[in-house]
């Protein structure tokens, strides 16, 4: 029998060993495993605009919420109009796999089908951009969308929506518009269904995209023209070939984004992912929204001090557009998807305008209370 003296050396030897065995193994436990970083997955997507425009900046925000919601294992990969594609082609190129995706607006493949149009620079019935991105997201919009470009034009592609813009100003003339007989005959920029509207209202119309129109301008191959917004006008130059700067107008009161992705390239990615590149439209579309009134109004006012004469269109001019739109709407309606479409976008206005407008404070009588004399009209 051991003695007490040695049961405790041997008792401190086990416990040494032990716990000299328990590091060891667990030194080997904890051995960092040699990881290799997975790269992030790369779309490429071309828009529609300028590298200048600041439709390129908001197609990147865009893209930079997507790397940051996936943790960067999502990134697109963003190149201007022109860099594989021209801008009207974006959606063929995605169709056919050339470039994984592409922002743009819908109205520039409407020599596809002429409902693409209603997708952004349509009648709309006295609704704005945003009461339309609403009818495409509850309104039934979405599924008359899939039904156009998958059923109706057989399209490899998956598309979404965003950034409501404020409607479009009439445009640059040489001469100030002051009523719609000033209008005929002129040689006039713009797209979609409102090249159709003006067409019909006396005016010679050329499709163009927005890199395009102030050379075209400057040559004279049109002597008045629309683009967007303040701001990408100003930065195409329209100053420098126009004075007169006509805001408001019907022929393109609404438009939106669109986002579209080769169908094929968009389901292959993970359901997370395919949610984040939805998911991040609707994120985007407040930061465009967000930019836009900053922009737009700052370089309004510069345009102003820079001696444009930046005025009102006339109601007479708004109420001749309205009546060519009637009669183009008679037109449209002998297409059924196309009076599918102005149907649905017709039933939804009715409700959601009306509570709009009513529910709407007269915003022009506060601003005036408060800015007394800015606004002359």
């Amino acid at each position: 029998m051991k003695s007490d003296t040695a049961q405790s050396v041997s008792r401190r030897k086990f416990l040494k060993g032990g716990a000299l065995a328990a590091g060891a193994a667990a030194g080997t436990l904890a051995a960092p495993a040699v990881v290799t970083a997975q790269s992030p997955i790369v779309l490429k997507m071309q828009s529609s605009w300028p590298a200048s425009d600041v439709f390129q900046e908001m197609a990147q925000q865009y893209c930079d919420r997507v790397a940051k919601m996936s943790g960067d294992r999502l990134r697109i990969d963003l190149l201007p109009a022109g860099a594989v594609v021209g801008a009207f082609q974006v959606q063929d190129a995605c169709h056919d796999g050339i470039i994984d995706c592409a922002h743009t607006v819908a109205v520039y493949w409407y020599g596809k089908h002429k409902a693409a149009s209603f997708f952004g620079t349509g009648p709309v019935f006295g609704g704005s951009a945003a009461h339309m991105l609403a009818w495409y997201y509850a309104g039934g919009g979405a599924d008359l969308y899939r039904e156009l470009t998958q059923d109706v034009l057989g399209l490899n592609i998956v598309g979404f929506f965003g950034f409501p813009m404020p409607a479009q100003p009439l445009g640059w003339f040489k001469n100030e518009v002051k009523s719609a007989q000033d209008m005929n005959g002129l040689k006039y920029r713009t797209v979609g269904l409102a090249a159709d509207l003006m067409q019909s209202m006396g005016l010679s119309v050329t499709q163009l995209p927005g890199g395009e129109i102030v050379p075209a301008m400057e040559r004279g191959v049109i002597d008045a023209f629309e683009f967007n917004n303040p701001t990408s006008d100003m930065r195409f130059g329209a100053q420098d070939v126009a004075k007169n700067y006509m805001l408001s107008s019907y022929h393109q009161a609404s438009e939106s984004f669109e986002f579209i992705f080769n169908r094929d390239r968009f389901e292959s990615l993970d359901p997370d992912l395919q949610a984040i590149l939805q998911y991040a439209v609707e994120a985007a579309s407040t930061s465009n929204y967000v930019l836009a009134m900053d922009q737009y109004s700052s370089d309004l006012q510069k345009l102003q001090e820079g001696g444009v004469n930046v005025v009102r269109t006339p109601t007479s001019v708004l109420e001749a557009q309205l009546t060519a739109w009637d009669k183009l709407i008679e037109q449209l309606g002998q297409d059924s998807i196309n009076q599918k479409i102005m149907d649905s976008q017709k039933e939804w206005t009715e409700r959601v305008v009306f509570f709009d407008l009513m529910n709407a404070p007269d915003y022009k009588l506060a601003y005036n209370h408060y800015f007394p004399g800015k606004i002359t009209f």
